[in-house]
């Protein structure tokens, strides 16, 4: 038996399960937010990648974004009909989790170190070459 994956389920799997799209999505099934509202719902993404999902999500036509004439202008973001649609399904997914999903994997992970500086160019180790010096010594 072939087996083949279908090309558009693929392209929607990847799009709708990138990195905090389905937090940004969860959350704009609850009505139109601004981005600071996005932000402070989701401490651990940076501005960078939020501005980033939105951008995905404005692209591919699942969320509308809306400069309101106000003083001072506001932007605000919603999902589009067709973004609405994904409404069941991310349903589905919470449920699945409340399952599955022990609540310790739930954490948020703690911010990465930088790895320690060594003085050496990146890549590059301290390892003796054939002549028995180290590299760096050898340059």
């Amino acid at each position: 038996m072939t087996r083949s994956l279908c090309p558009r389920f693929h392209k929607a799997i990847e799009l709708v399960g990138g990195r905090w799209t389905g937090a940004v999505l969860r959350l704009l099934l609850g009505g139109p937010a601004r981005f600071a509202e996005l932000r402070e719902a989701i401490p651990q993404i940076s501005d960078r990648m939020l501005s980033e999902r939105l951008q995905v999500l404005e692209h591919e036509g699942i969320v509308t974004r809306s400069v309101l004439a106000t003083t001072p202008i506001r932007v605000e973001y919603a999902l589009t009909t067709k973004g609405r649609e994904l409404q069941r399904s991310l349903e589905a997914i919470a449920a699945w989790a409340e399952k599955w999903v022990p609540v310790h994997e739930t954490a948020p992970h703690p911010p990465r170190k930088p790895a320690p500086a060594t003085g050496r160019p990146a890549g590059r180790s301290s390892r003796s070459n054939r002549t028995g010096r180290s590299s760096s010594a050898s340059r």
